[in-house]
Parts: structure tokens; sequence; C-alpha cells
């Protein structure tokens, strides 16, 4: 059996770092970024990391959100395990997709507060796409019994932080809909767990206004004494990835070397 994992956000960050941890594992690779030309040439030198692997490696440049994009390249997979679907199967699913309005809610001046606009499109790309990816995967076989399912989530689900209000209401959803994906597909034999970072200096960290205190106020709750890494949850997936874990599903799993159970 062809084993694939596709991941949503996989040119940085997470995504990247996992991709780099599953083809070591055996795994082929279907990534789905959304990148401008001045980024391209990083992400074309990871391709080429990953493809030395000797695995199959083929990335798509697209808004993760545009349905008419999602079903294109699940019919793009479809074409590629024409023939032998059988012995091929999406045996992950990974979402790690973070572009969201980092705005705040109340402001004396109404021009720098979230819009309604702004909010429906953070929810949608950061919460609602694992749902609509799920769909498409599993609804039309790609995925099958064996299954691994895993979304991105953070601290925020639960707790404050400036300007991150929109992205909160996002992964508080996302674990939400991890827990009803969770029942439904369990007949199925597929599981599906939310993956909890700690802090981990990505480029969707950097993008958070007054990140420089989330990191310090990080390094000194870590009974580890370092911030998460992203190969830390990388290898941390590629485990849970295992036959074994086929009674793991519905979970919100910390991968953080402790910083949660110090806040």
């Amino acid at each position: 059996m062809k084993r694939w994992a596709l991941i949503l956000g996989a040119s940085s960050g997470f995504g990247a770092a996992t991709a780099r941890e599953l083809v070591k594992a055996g795994f082929n690779i279907f990534g789905v970024h959304f990148d401008r030309k001045a980024n391209m040439p990083a992400v074309n030198k990871l391709i080429e990391e990953l493809r030395a692997s000797g695995q199959d490696v083929v990335y798509f440049n697209i808004n993760a959100a545009d349905e008419e994009k999602r079903k294109e390249v699940c019919d793009e997979i479809e074409r590629i395990f024409e023939g032998s679907p059988d012995d091929n199967t999406v045996k992950v699913l990974m979402h790690s997709l973070a572009f969201g309005t980092l705005r705040p809610f109340i402001s004396d001046d109404r021009s720098e507060v979230i819009t309604r606009q702004q909010m429906d499109m953070t929810l949608d790309v950061m919460a609602h796409t694992l749902v609509y990816w799920t769909q498409e995967v599993v609804m039309r076989g790609l995925m099958r019994e064996g299954g691994r399912i895993f979304a991105m989530t953070s601290s925020g689900s639960e707790r404050v932080i400036p300007y991150y209000g929109a992205v909160s209401a996002a992964k508080a959803a996302l674990e939400s809909h991890v827990r009803q994906l969770a029942l439904e597909l369990a007949p199925r034999g597929i599981t599906v767990n939310a993956i909890r970072a700690g802090v981990t200096d990505t480029p969707a960290l950097r993008k958070i206004p007054g990140h420089d205190r989330i990191i310090e106020e990080a390094l000194k709750r870590n009974p580890s004494g370092r911030l998460t890494r992203p190969e830390d949850v990388a290898k941390a997936i590629v485990a849970f990835t295992s036959d074994n874990l086929y009674w793991m599903t519905g979970n919100v799993i910390n991968i953080d070397g402790g910083e949660d159970i110090t806040g």
C-alpha cells in the first residue's frame, strides 16, 4: 500500500516540518500551500529536499479555502490514484492553515476593529476548511479505514491574547469540528485529533502583535527550558500515524514540553 499525506499549509512552519518527517517514514506527500512569487524559491527548495528522499511529492499552490480549487486538487489526487486505487491511500490529512485577521473587536477608532468579512474569513480558513477537505477526501474514498486526521490548534482556543480574538474563535471552532468529525468517522475506522503545540517561533507567530512578549513568557513557563520547535510536533505526528493508535480519537493533544501545565 502506497501511503500518502495530504498537508494543508505545507510550505512552512508545522506543515513543512511534518512533510520532512513523513517522507523519512516512507510517506508520499500532497502539499497544499498559498505563496506569492517572492516565496516560491524557498518552497521549491523544500520540494526538492522532499523529493531527494525518493518519495513522490506533489505540491499545489492554491487558496485552500476556495471550493473549486479544493475539488481540483482532489480530482488530481483521484487521477494519480487512477488504475490502482486499492494500492494508494491518503493515510494522513493534516490541517495547518494559518491565515487570519489580527485586529481588536473594540476600539475608539472604528477603522481599526475587525469587520464581519474578516471574522468570517478567519473562521472559514482556519476552522471550517477542516470539515470541507475531510468531506472531499473521505467521501471520494481517498481515505479509508486506518486514516489519521490532525488539526493544528493553539492555547488561544481557551485563552485571551491581544488582537487574537478571531483566531481564538477559529481555534475553538476547530477543536469542536475535531470532536464532531471524530464522532462521525469512528465507524469508518478513521481517527481525528487536534494537536496543540506550545509557543513555536514560526512565521504565523511573528505576525501577532507583541509576539516577542509571548515568546518571553513561554520561555519562562516551559519546564523543558525552551520553546517548542516545529520538528517536535512533526515527530509526534509521525508517531501518531501508527496503526497501534486506532483507539485515540477526538482529543486535543499537547505537544509542548510541559508548557501548558505551568500556565
